[in-house]
């Protein structure tokens, strides 16, 4: 399977506070989920705000998979659409958590066990799931935490980064893959594939991950 990181960060790194990017890449990021097979998300940007995984036009095509990721349980069901609307979404949790959340969500989403490593969640395991499902491609939507352990674990293929003309220089708001350690020594190694300038500004690059190990 493909799997490609999505993210639009600031000259500094910084992809929060969320809404620094324009409409052009919005409809970027909604014409790469038309494209690909599965999105997946992680908890803490679902807990920030109500992402859907929408595509084109606000559509969610019955046979994408759109999914969630938490190894704590904490989420809240009740306040978000995507398991409201649409087709059901995938929950990829820790066998701690999954009973609670089978309690919670009932029939609203499809609670999927997954095995730890470290302090993390299996991703290769989540990746072998989803291709049982037919997927064939998977964009990885954030935050930075699952974007840290997607690399680290060796998931990834390529990032998909929008540099927006802006600059934050806080101190501690997230980059684009935060983790306890390097992701090589000291650096991950990428391929720049392309890089298209918009007249927003913006620079609209493609990498090849060249190496996800330390």
């Amino acid at each position: 399977m493909r799997v490609s990181i999505i993210v639009a960060m600031t000259l500094c790194g910084r992809i929060s506070p969320g809404g620094m990017s324009s409409v052009l890449d919005r409809q970027f990021l909604e014409a790469q989920r038309a494209a690909t097979d599965a999105s997946l998300l992680g908890a803490g940007t679902l807990r920030e705000g109500d992402a859907q995984m929408r595509g084109p036009g606000g559509s969610v095509p019955p046979r994408r998979l759109r999914s969630v990721i938490t190894a704590s349980g904490d989420l809240p069901v009740e306040e978000r659409t995507l398991f409201r609307e649409g087709p059901r979404p995938l929950l990829f949790t820790s066998i701690a958590a999954a009973p609670g959340l089978r309690q919670r969500l009932g029939d609203r989403a499809e609670v999927v066990v997954l095995p730890a490593i470290g302090p993390a969640l299996s991703l290769s395991h989540l990746v072998v799931e989803l291709a049982s499902r037919g997927a064939r491609s998977l964009l990885v939507e954030g935050g930075a935490h699952l974007n840290y352990h997607a690399l680290h674990q060796g998931v990834v293929d390529e990032v998909l980064v929008t540099i927006t003309p802006k600059l934050s220089g806080e101190i501690g708001a997230r980059t684009l893959a935060d983790g306890p350690a390097p992701l090589g020594a000291p650096f991950l190694d990428l391929t720049l594939l392309a890089c298209e300038q918009a007249p927003t500004g913006e620079l609209f690059c493609r990498y090849q991950v060249n190496s996800s190990r330390p």
